[in-house]
């Protein structure tokens, strides 16, 4: 089954045959634990739940903890559940190993939260004009509808508010590296999220 729970380790820069130099992003993925299989017949559906970054027990709860024994697994942090009708056996450990270098992913992670932000930052409006008697209207948003007709102001204006926090998937990134030994994937170009951030590496879906 072609799917991780990872953390974003940070950024470095790799080196073809050439000599080119190639910017990648490290993620630490797995072991992940088969701690679920769903079914069609019993479920609905077709999925397997995956547990990632053992924890310690006083942190789960009682049906946490139940939930994991029933396959003797270790107390897991994080849980996710991917739709896939691969055949899985609960229980069962997913390394690195599962995917292979060359293969693209989809590297799903949060984006950084900004807080409150302008247009010019969320959005990179121009704001107003730096001449001509302006004098507070630098980083405004300029007008935001008109007035009796329609009277209000339309539904996704873009304005000031919380900008990042966001659920972000980079598509169709390659697999630079490969290391089985230390659970390391490296996929060309930038991961959404902080160091340490939670991501969630899938088969691409637009190849």
């Amino acid at each position: 089954m072609k799917g991780l729970i990872g953390k974003k380790v940070g950024m470095t820069q790799l080196f073809d045959d050439s000599g080119k130099a190639i910017p990648v992003t490290v993620i630490k993925a797995g072991p992940c634990y088969v701690t679920q299989v769903r079914t069609v017949e019993k479920d609905g559906y077709s999925a397997v739940q995956l547990g990632f970054e053992e924890t310690k027990t006083q942190r789960l709860t009682g049906g946490e903890l139940g939930h994991l024994k029933k396959n003797d697994l270790p107390p897991l942090k994080y849980l996710k559940e991917f739709r896939t009708d691969e055949e899985v056996e609960e229980g069962q450990a997913l390394t690195v190993e599962v995917f292979a270098e060359g293969e693209r992913v989809d590297v799903v992670g949060k984006s950084k939260g900004r807080g409150f932000a302008g247009v010019v930052k969320r959005y990179g409006f121009s704001g107003g004009p730096k001449t001509h008697g302006q004098s507070d209207r630098h980083r405004a948003p300029g007008s935001i509808g008109a007035g009796s007709t329609p009277g209000r102001v339309f539904k996704g204006k873009r304005m000031p508010g919380r900008m990042g926090n966001d659920t972000v998937t980079a598509q169709n990134l390659e697999i630079s590296r490969i290391d089985p030994e230390n659970n390391i994937i490296a996929v060309r170009g930038s991961v959404p999220g902080p160091k340490n951030g939670l991501v969630v590496i899938k088969e691409a879906r637009k190849q």
